[in-house]
């Protein structure tokens, strides 16, 4: 099955290009094979509307995308399907961390 199936719609989006995460757009059933961009991924659980899978495989360590912005790193190696959450990607991008867009006076 691909992204999108008739009887009930499309299945997952990308938010922007750069992103390395899904977006669940309707809710997903443990392994439901899904097609996004070329790449296979069987959903690890049952997810929910609104919820994150990795679109592609991610290693640990590398930075986690949504919306084309860092959200988090990857604690263990994630393969393409796999629910996002504390248990696999550890959040340590807070409002201190951004770059200044002030400039000096």
């Amino acid at each position: 099955m691909g992204n999108f199936d008739e009887a009930r719609g499309r299945a997952v989006m990308r938010l922007t290009p750069r992103d390395n995460v899904a977006v669940a757009l309707r809710p997903l059933k443990a392994g439901e094979t899904l097609t996004l961009d070329g790449v296979a991924m069987t959903v690890d659980r049952n997810v929910a509307p609104g919820q994150k899978l990795a679109a592609v495989a991610i290693a640990k360590g590398d930075v986690i995308l949504k919306y084309g912005a860092p959200i988090g790193v990857a604690i263990i190696n994630i393969a393409p399907g796999e629910h996002l959450n504390a248990h696999n990607v550890e959040t340590n991008y807070y409002m201190t961390q951004l770059p200044s867009t002030s400039s000096a006076v």
